[in-house]
């Protein structure tokens, strides 16, 4: 498929979306977007899916020999590795740990952002500056604001969330071998917390993106396979990536994560699937 949804586009009709707000969606595969719809310079608050590029910033900086994995960060007996994969021991808000590292699932606004604070430090570069240079720089983004917190401050738009989708699917800034140790299951076995889905066993995660697996319930669809990994934000906002089909969906909306996103998701990635994936009529 390689139309874009317009209203003057009949033959690629939108994807139904089971909330009544505004929003956009869109997808791509690893050559370009096969579907969009909405505005796709709309800037929007990403939240959460900030995530996901600091986490990128962080890889480019490994891939560069300017930080390892298993170098120590943050609490004593840390690593950028617990840091990245919520096993530090933080809690979601504040400094003061609440558990060893590696022993506990905790998905935590503070790990990033001591995580960027060392990136920093590493780098010698502000946080912005480094991933002005490296992410949008290297992926020819438009419209992402790096402002505000590492882990929820950032904002852009649907077409730059489907650029990171691209990379994420086939990495040009970063290695293959990188990219399978940041999309594989990091510290495995362990259970934790999936804000807005409650406890999940495991709870999997990578190296900055939460993984898929067997969680259930989830926001991505029955269709998704276990390796599906990405990131959604407290906006209402996603970005996921599903390497079995080489397909990424990036989702924004006007309004807060709530009930009504945790029901609508699942079947608009299932459309998605079913529409887009190799195959599909």
């Amino acid at each position: 498929m390689d139309t874009v949804h317009s209203p003057e586009n009949p033959g690629d009709p939108a994807i139904p979306v089971d909330l009544d707000l505004p929003h956009e969606l869109g997808v791509t595969d690893a050559d370009g977007p096969v579907h969009l719809q909405g505005d796709p310079g709309r800037v929007r608050d990403l939240a959460s899916v900030s995530k996901p590029v600091t986490a990128l910033g962080v890889l480019i900086a490994v891939e560069r020999s300017l930080l390892d994995l298993d170098e120590p960060a943050g609490p004593d007996g840390s690593t950028v590795r617990h840091l990245l994969a919520h096993t530090a021991g933080f809690p979601f808000e504040g400094e003061e740990t609440v558990a060893a590292p590696g022993t506990r699932r905790i998905y935590s606004n503070t790990g990033f952002e001591v995580l960027a604070a060392h990136l920093e430090d590493a780098t010698g570069y502000p946080i912005d500056e480094w991933l002005e240079q490296t992410v949008v720089a290297g992926l020819d983004l438009t419209d992402l604001e790096i402002t505000g917190s590492p882990a929820a401050g950032y904002r852009g738009s649907i077409r730059d969330l489907l650029a990171i989708g691209r990379e994420l699917l086939a990495p040009t800034l970063i290695g293959e071998e990188l990219w399978r140790e940041a999309t594989s299951v990091q510290f495995p076995g362990l259970k934790g917390i999936l804000p807005g889905y409650g406890r999940q066993d495991p709870n999997d995660w990578g190296l900055g993106f939460e993984i898929r697996g067997t969680k259930q319930p989830h926001w991505t669809g029955a269709g998704s396979s276990p390796r599906t990994f990405g990131h959604f934000g407290q906006s209402g906002s996603y970005l996921w990536v599903d390497p079995e089909v080489g397909l990424a969906a990036a989702f924004l909306g006007e309004r807060p994560f709530s009930e009504e996103h945790a029901r609508a998701w699942p079947a608009v990635t299932d459309a998605i699937l079913e529409r887009c994936a190799p195959g599909a009529a």
